[in-house]
């Protein structure tokens, strides 16, 4: 398995080596070893995994966790193809306002790995396409916000809003600017803290 480091500080990229045969294909798109090897610490404590279908065109995000408690994601595209997007929304963050973005799909079958505090956005690019997370903690409703993906600050590479087919929450989010003016994004030295404390 290959690392690669993302634009924005703490995210990573990870390309596993596929085994093609007769009968298909066998890949491991997390690798421990590797993993802890790029990023200098083991995957977080799993609490909770999951598991998104979307139509082509669906754009979900950007979500990210009130920090604290705030949440790591280890993404995977299991059928399909999106683009993933990785957007920096820790105040204080040397990268703060820097997105990132990566093919995840069933040639390559690339990962991605977000720590706590960081937007996260895709793009389904085909229907039926699934996405599949682990994730460091479980879903508590009022503790997930979102930014809107349509942030022109941001320059997101998205389809054309004419075929972009988003949920009534996203529709409606707050702009980057608008969510720090409101304190309402991840500070980034609270959100190095709360990973620390994940490996004690």
């Amino acid at each position: 398995m290959s690392a690669r480091p993302l634009r924005v500080a703490g995210a990573y990229a990870f390309t596993p080596k596929v085994f093609p045969d007769s009968r298909g294909a066998f890949l491991s798109p997390f690798q421990e070893a590797a993993f802890t090897a790029a990023v200098g610490h083991p995957l977080f404590p799993v609490a909770q995994s999951n598991h998104s279908v979307s139509a082509r065109d669906v754009v979900r995000g950007i979500h990210y966790t009130l920090t604290p408690p705030g949440t790591a994601k280890y993404v995977y595209c299991a059928r399909g193809s999106a683009l993933d997007i990785v957007v920096d929304v820790r105040v204080g963050s040397p990268t703060f306002g820097a997105w990132d973005a990566v093919l995840l799909d069933q040639a390559d079958h690339r990962a991605m790995y977000f720590p706590v505090g960081l937007g996260h956005a895709f793009v389904s690019l085909e229907d039926d396409t699934v996405m599949s997370y682990m994730l460091s903690g479980g879903y508590v409703a009022e503790h997930e916000l979102a930014l809107t993906a349509l942030d022109p600050a941001l320059g997101l590479p998205l389809p054309d809003r004419d075929r972009m087919i988003l949920s009534d929450r996203d529709s409606v989010a707050p702009t980057l600017a608008e969510a720090a003016e409101a304190g309402t994004l991840p500070v980034y030295e609270r959100c190095l803290e709360i990973e620390k404390a994940m490996y004690r």
